[in-house]
This record gives structure tokens, sequence and C-alpha cells, in this order.
């Protein structure tokens, strides 16, 4: 259950580019501050709602992985889309997404001397190898070195939000508190781009659907998804099935947006959807051992 959780949240998340699409011509940088913006204000509604319920209300808060989980939320947002705008979107998304579940792995392993096993090593290996055949398929951008540093940024930024959140809910913290928290700690360190930047798009009927797609359905329901996901899972192996993003985004494209994928776009959905698979294969200590009928 918690892996079709992060799977969940991986096609909400997957519905980013196409909502960006749809809706009206604007700067990627306060599409995304307001999207965090959005949905830390549903995030924090959501956790008042549940509040009553006594979760962890005792609970200590440790600031090194709020300060760090809340960096994450808004350092992605600038380095994703700086890398997007620089090096474009397909080299960009290849190197954000693909970097991340091997940066969280070897955060893991820093910090709790987590050895990745076997089964996400492959499971990522062809994911990532998807990621990058998916890349390819809708390539034609020039290679710039700064734009692929500020992916890598985004890999390490996803990473870092992804170990700060599993440390809190280790701590007994709630799903809910903690996805509000850091978004709304997020939001306020992106607030100089809703200050200072261009936000006459969110003026008109499109720019206020989009905001409130973005906001409610690829953040606040997503990251709740992800959170109760991230409870019982590894944070390696959480990064690694959120690859089905890229999955979802080109599935998207081709039937709302008329993007038809080529074969090679194809090979890469089925390499995706193999590492994914790979996951989902119970582990023998998960197996439920046969009953003993005794006659």
């Amino acid at each position: 259950m918690s892996r079709v959780q992060v799977l969940l949240a991986a096609v909400c998340f997957g519905t980013t580019g196409t909502a960006q699409a749809l809706g009206p011509d604007a700067a990627a940088v306060t599409v995304g501050a307001v999207r965090i913006a959005v949905g830390a204000v549903l995030l924090l509604l959501v956790a008042r709602a549940v509040a009553g319920d006594g979760t962890a209300a005792s609970a200590r808060w440790p600031r090194g992985p709020l300060a760090v989980g809340a960096l994450g939320v808004a350092a992605y947002q600038l380095c994703f889309f700086a890398a997007v705008k620089d090096t474009g979107v397909a080299v960009g998304t290849v190197v954000a997404l693909g970097s991340a579940p091997a940066l969280a792995g070897a955060g893991g392993w820093l910090l709790d001397r987590r050895v990745p096993d076997r089964s996400w090593a492959l499971a990522t290996a062809l994911a990532c190898a998807g990621v990058a055949t998916l890349a390819l398929a809708g390539g034609g951008s020039e290679v710039s070195a700064p734009g692929v540093a500020l992916a890598v940024g985004a890999g390490a930024s996803y990473a870092a939000f992804t170990l700060a959140s599993k440390r809190l809910l280790d701590a007994g913290h709630g799903i809910e508190p903690v996805m509000a928290s850091l978004f709304g700690l997020g939001a306020i360190l992106l607030s100089p781009v809703l200050v200072f930047g261009d936000l006459h798009w969110v003026t008109s009927a499109g720019g206020v659907a989009m905001a409130l797609w973005l906001g409610a359905i690829p953040t606040a329901l997503a990251y709740l998804l992800f959170a109760s996901g991230l409870r019982h899972l590894p944070a390696n192996e959480v990064a690694t099935l959120t690859l089905a993003e890229p999955v979802t985004a080109t599935l998207l494209g081709a039937i709302v947006l008329d993007e038809r994928p080529g074969a090679v776009a194809i090979v890469g959905i089925v390499a995706i959807l193999a590492g994914l698979a790979v996951l989902a294969i119970p582990k023998r200590e998960e197996r439920t051992p046969p009953v003993e009928v005794i006659a």
C-alpha cells in the first residue's frame, strides 16, 4: 500500500507540466512560488483540521531536519526552473529526476548507515535509463554545464527534502503537520519571489485555475500521499518510485496536448515501468509465510 501511495503521488506530480501548458504564459519561478504558497495554505488547513487527534502533540520538533526540509522545498523550485530555462526541459528534467534517487541513497548511507539493497540499485538503474531515454526522445537543446549543475542542485534539494521528511516522520510527527511545516517554511523562503516577481497572470481566470490545481493536486494532495508512503519505506526507494512522474507527464502530453511519443520514448517508459516493477516485487522477508493447518 505504501508503494501505491508514492506512485499515486508521482502521478499527481506528473500533471504539473500539462497544467502549466494549459494555463496562461507566466515566468516559471513565479509559478513555482505560487504553487508552494497555495499548497502550504492547504496543507496548513488540513493539519489544523486533524490536529484534534493529538498525534505526536508532545513530540519535540528537531530544528535541523525542519531547516533542511524547508530549504529543500524552496531550493528545488529555484534550481529546477532555472535549469530548465538554461539547458532545456529534456536535459534539465533527466538530470534532476535521475540524480535524486542516487543522492537520496547516498544520503541515507551517510546519515543512517543504511546500505541500499540490490533490488533498489537495479530498479534505480532501469528507471534512470528510462528517464534518460525519454530525454533523448525529446532532446534538441544544447547541454549547458551551469544548467546541468543547477539540475543536480534540484536533485540534491529533492533528496534532502525526502531525507529530512523521513527523519521527522520517524521521530513520531504526523504526516499532515510535517508537510504543512516544511511547505509553510518553504513558502516563507520563497516570499521574495512573490513580492518582486510578475504575478499579473494570477488575476486571470486561467491563472487562478492553474494556481489552485498546482497547489491542490501536485502539491498538497501529492505530498500527503508521498509522506504516507515515506513513513513506511526507505527514502532512497521512495525517490526511485517517484520516477513514475515523467511517465505520467509523457502520457498526459500525448493524450491532452497531442504530443505523440515516438518509439524511443515508449522504450523509455517501458524501462521506467520495469524498474518500478522490480521495487513492487515483495522481498523474501516481506512475503507472508504459509499458514500451517493442523488437522
